[in-house]
């Protein structure tokens, strides 16, 4: 993946009770988190307008890697419902992350041109940052996002979260809850 994508950053784990999930990750040793209730901005779901999927997305690190709980509330059509549905939970995805518009734009039309198979896309208007989903063809299904994560707001944050976690005492499990 490496190659391709440029270095897995983020482990994405779909889930039926994040704070549940929380709390063994936080038993493996990985913690704070920092959570936060979101619907998804601009949401495609296999080429078409979609109505938006309203989760919970819980963030911590393990030194560069961040580990991410999603729980959806809702309903409608999504990669994270699809997940749960087929009797899965666990991880879902792995995901590369992009400074720039244009550099993710890039990768997006470079992965299209390869045959990988563009399932679900959107992101936050107020972060100014996208994500859109791939099918790897993996077997278990392993899917691949790509995602604005390193715009600024979002480099910002993570920084903080990596600074966060290096100094975390194992106490308090969430750091942050918006």
């Amino acid at each position: 993946m490496s190659i391709l994508f440029g270095g897995i950053r983020q482990l994405g784990m779909v889930v039926h009770d994040c704070e549940e999930a929380m709390r063994q990750w936080g038993r493996l040793g990985v913690g704070p988190f920092f959570t936060m209730r979101f619907t998804v901005d601009d949401f495609i779901f296999r080429g078409k307008p979609s109505p938006a999927p309203d989760v919970t997305l819980c963030f911590a690190h393990s030194g560069p890697l961040q580990v991410e709980l999603i729980q959806q509330h809702n309903d409608v059509p999504s990669v994270w419902r699809e997940f749960l549905d087929s009797g899965r939970e666990g991880t879902q995805h792995v995901a590369a992350w992009y400074a720039d518009h244009p550099t993710f734009d890039a990768k997006k039309a470079e992965l299209v041109s390869k045959g990988l198979p563009l399932i679900q896309e959107g992101g936050s208007r107020a972060a100014d940052a996208r994500f859109a989903y791939f099918d790897s063809g993996e077997p278990g299904g392993l899917m691949i996002e790509i995602s604005e994560a390193l715009v600024p707001a979002g480099a910002a944050a993570r920084l903080h979260m990596e600074q966060e976690a290096e100094q975390w005492d194992g106490v308090q499990l969430v750091a942050d809850r918006r």
